[in-house]
């Protein structure tokens, strides 16, 4: 019987799931306009986002014997690491960026991730929820404000 889940565990697990969810949405978006980071990435960001908060939050509290312990570190290196994979997709391409949308998109996703992880649910989904509309309905915009003011860039 000692191996049963604990009300912890499960706890845990149903953080990881809801991290994987609210990228995943973020990234099915990204998918339906075909960019290269799409359903997939976006939900792996997310777990592990949530999961080093989590192991930071709980995993190392056993280790922390002076006082100088903060688990704020360990997020402040997933900000790091996503920026560094964001770098990663953003090229210039002519006379245009690329990926710029995307690489916020991660960054994005790796934040709810570490708010899930934090046990900020409500927050992680308002975010998700206002990230899909930045997304869609903001894209609509932008289309409508630049459409004829496309300029020839071509030499």
């Amino acid at each position: 019987m000692d191996n049963l889940p604990t009300l912890e565990s499960i706890q845990i697990l149903y953080q990881l799931l809801l991290a994987v969810g609210l990228g995943a949405a973020i990234g099915l978006e990204r998918e339906f306009q075909g960019k290269p980071a799409g359903l997939r990435t976006y939900a792996l960001v997310a777990l592990g986002a949530c999961l080093f908060t989590i192991i930071s939050i709980d995993g190392f509290t056993a280790f922390a014997t002076n006082g100088n312990f903060d688990p704020a570190r360990i997020a402040s290196n997933v900000v790091v690491g996503i920026g560094f994979l964001g770098g990663g997709l953003i090229f210039l391409k002519g006379g245009t960026v690329r990926g710029l949308t995307t690489a916020a998109g991660l960054w994005v996703s790796a934040a709810i991730g570490v708010a899930v992880g934090v046990e900020l649910y409500w927050v992680a989904i308002f975010a998700t929820a206002t990230s899909l509309v930045i997304l869609i309905i903001l894209k609509w915009f932008e289309h409508y404000i630049h459409r004829g003011h496309v300029e020839d860039v071509s030499l």
